[in-house]
């Protein structure tokens, strides 16, 4: 007999995951590698080490390792928020009339308010074994850069944070936390860094993007002693580290014998849905299981449904190497839309490959319509989410009013990647019908793309 589903499905802390998973060891055609901008050969350990940490730099260049360790320091952290729930969707299927389940991961539950400090931790952690003073980093809507001040904290780093001129302007109590954290936070681009000035320079007046926030980080790290430079999102080192929230998923639902068909995440850079996929991917790679994977990005930045697939820079100022991913090239400047945190001209290495292999769906949607969806969701569920995470609710509501039309009862997996209370300068305009949706035109991307690099 099935066991009743609970609306919460929590986890005893015995049953955390006690290593990372890496997808990558079970491709059986590898991420291409990173290349170094001015040889154009792979990058060295070596040369990478210059800007990451040098345990960080393993784990980004292992792609056959299927399981690393998680030290005990970091699992003694992750106690303090994890295991996060695994929620079935009761009030929402009821609302929706709709024979799907949904069950959606909900990883708000810390004070950062997203997934994020899943990574943070675990970056911080490498930096002060290595004795490092500080580290340096971007964000978007802040909540990357909250979790890194949070554990920076904790572990007693200094923290440098460049922050999206948009997102630091809309967002002022995300900074906050930040400086409480003991955060310092810049608006980026900035005067403060060579290639800030030189960004400015070219565009004048620019809201900013994540591209031109990593330049100025990589560049903070690279010139002052005793700092290297960690990152959110896109590399997959974070998505490893992510992946406790799809093996913590997995087990909630093998514990109920549960089968997700539709497995759902926002994507920008890559990090949650990367997270949430990785464990249900093994086993497709594996023909163990097979599962639908359909990845969400904003309409105004859509890299993978209208991006190439090539080399690119990973950030706009042209510092970093180069990775192969679906990108929109790394001079694009995305429309100021409120989900800050998916404004990222690139999407992952490991996420790009999947998708061009046809291993996953991709689909974006355009914010006005992904606000209605937020507020509707928050309305029966009882969670105001963060305008990332509504990406993927949006997908997920339209999905199950599929299953609606249809009859079938099939069950929906969405990541809820964090909350949107202070997002309210975003729900003020949408509340205000003074929201408008942006998608760029076929001729502003192929402006950008001609720029990309030659390889």
């Amino acid at each position: 007999m099935s066991k009743e589903i609970p609306y919460k499905i929590y986890l005893e802390e015995s049953e955390m995951p006690k290593q990372w998973y890496n997808v990558r060891a079970d491709m059986k055609k590898k991420p291409a590698p990173l290349l170094n901008p001015a040889t154009k050969q792979p990058v060295t350990a070596e040369e990478l080490e210059a800007v990451f940490c040098k345990e960080l730099v393993k784990q980004e260049l292992d792609d056959t390792t299927a399981y690393i360790d998680i030290p005990q320091e970091i699992l003694n952290f992750y106690r303090m928020y994890r295991p996060s729930p695994l929620v079935r969707a009761y009030c929402l299927e009821k609302k929706l009339g709709t024979p799907a389940k949904i069950y959606y991961k909900f990883e708000g539950n810390n004070t950062s308010g997203s997934h994020k400090l899943n990574s943070a931790i675990a970056q911080a952690y490498y930096a002060k074994q290595q004795g490092l003073k500080g580290v340096t980093t971007e964000t978007g809507a802040g909540q990357w850069g909250t979790a890194l001040s949070m554990a920076c904290a904790y572990l007693g780093l200094d923290c440098q944070v460049f922050m999206v001129k948009v997102s630091y302007e809309q967002k002022p109590f995300r900074r906050e936390v930040m400086r409480t954290y003991g955060a310092n936070v810049t608006p980026s681009p900035s005067t403060k860094t060579a290639v800030g000035r030189k960004i400015l320079e070219e565009f004048p007046g620019t809201n900013g993007s994540l591209g031109c926030a990593i330049s100025e980080a990589v560049e903070a790290a690279t010139t002052q002693e005793g700092y290297r430079y960690v990152l959110g999102s896109v590399l997959s080192q974070v998505l490893l580290h992510q992946s406790v929230i799809g093996l913590e998923t997995k087990t909630a639902m093998d514990k109920y014998g549960i089968h997700p068909d539709i497995i759902i995440g926002c994507a920008g850079g890559g990090s949650n849905l990367g997270g949430l996929i990785s464990p249900f991917m093994g086993e497709k790679l594996r023909g163990e299981a097979d599962y639908r994977f359909i990845a969400v990005e904003p309409a105004s930045c859509p890299s993978l449904t209208r991006g190439v697939y090539a080399y690119d820079f990973c950030d706009t100022g042209k510092v970093c190497p180069l990775q192969k991913m679906y990108t929109l090239g790394s001079g694009f400047m995305p429309a100021p839309n409120h989900a800050g945190g998916l404004r990222y001209h690139g999407m992952s290495a490991i996420l790009s490959e999947l998708y061009d292999q046809g291993l996953m769906e991709a689909t974006s949607v355009e914010q006005t319509a992904v606000f209605a969806a937020a507020e509707q969701f928050a309305r029966v569920e009882g969670i105001l989410p963060a305008p990332e995470s509504s990406h993927a609710i949006k997908v997920a509501i339209d999905e199950a009013l599929r299953c609606k039309e249809t009859g079938e009862e099939k069950t929906i997996l969405f990541g809820l990647t964090g909350t949107g209370y202070f997002d309210m300068y975003a729900y003020e305009k949408f509340n205000d019908g003074k929201m408008s949706d942006y998608i760029p035109t076929d001729a502003e991307l192929q402006k950008s793309l001609e720029n990309l690099p030659k390889i």
